[in-house]
């Protein structure tokens, strides 16, 4: 590995982790701390966490901190194919070194909230939901899939549109925090349905850590009879691709500048 590609590796490990020490953290003081936070307020705080991993590791990697996002961006906008797995790895490798943080600052709240509920680690999804996302009990996997299919197309569209220079959209300093509130309103938008992965790296890393702290194959399954960990993995590589080639198609080809 060249010392460029490790730094930028090194970038993705350190902006993921922050996304998912913030973003988790969050979720963990609502579960198992009592924090009064609502759904806005985790979406904000989401993409707060978001906005402030990009500030982080821009220099260093471009800030992709996103299976989904590399792959989509290698697709439509050049990036280099050589990168795509050395950058996935270090994005799950962030993830999971940041729930595993996050486990043992509230390990003991973890604990004692599972003696409260006569819940046993393992034998449902109890809190397994702090560290990574699985469906509303009233909606199908197919449901779920669709969501993420759909809510990272919107999620890619929209970062291409803010970091498209052809746009006339503010650039520079201002496109961290504008995909951080696009972030968060697709949270407050949609989070009870899927818990809003658009990740594979953020939710796969977390369910890997999960399954090794006790709470086993129901970290991965969700309870349900498909595997849900391929949910979050596949939808969201599908829905950013989905939304690059849109984006490319029906906004970036049509830009003035990109006019023939």
């Amino acid at each position: 590995m060249d010392k460029s590609l490790k730094s930028a590796c090194i970038g993705e490990f350190i902006g993921t982790a922050l996304l998912i020490f913030f973003g988790v953290g969050c979720v963990a003081a609502a579960r198992v701390a009592g924090a009064t936070f609502g759904l806005w307020e985790i979406s904000i705080v989401w993409g707060l966490a978001v906005a402030l991993a990009v500030y982080a590791s821009a220099g260093l990697s471009g800030a992709h901190l996103n299976p989904a996002v590399t792959i989509a961006l290698w697709k439509f906008a050049c990036f280099d194919g050589k990168k795509v797995i050395p950058y996935i790895i270090a994005q799950i490798l962030g993830a999971f070194f940041a729930a595993a943080i996050i486990f043992f600052l509230y390990k003991d709240l973890f604990v004692a909230s599972e003696l409260a509920e006569n819940i046993v680690r393992g034998e449902s999804i109890g809190f397994a939901n702090v560290f990574s996302t699985y469906p509303n009990a009233h909606i199908s996997v197919f449901q779920a899939f669709t969501v993420e299919i759909i809510i990272t197309a919107v999620l890619m569209a929209l970062i291409l549109a803010l970091t498209d220079d052809g746009n006339g959209v503010p650039k520079g300093a201002l496109a961290p925090l504008l995909i951080g509130l696009l972030v968060a309103v697709i949270g407050a938008a949609t989070g009870p349905l899927t818990g809003f992965a658009m990740n594979p790296a953020r939710d796969f890393g977390p369910k890997m850590f999960a399954f090794l702290a006790g709470w086993g194959e129901i970290a991965f399954t969700g309870g349900r009879d498909i595997p849900y960990f391929l949910v979050p993995i596949f939808g969201p590589i599908i829905g950013a691709l989905l939304g690059g080639f849109l984006y490319t198609r029906l906004i970036g080809k049509n830009l003035p500048c990109n006019c023939q």
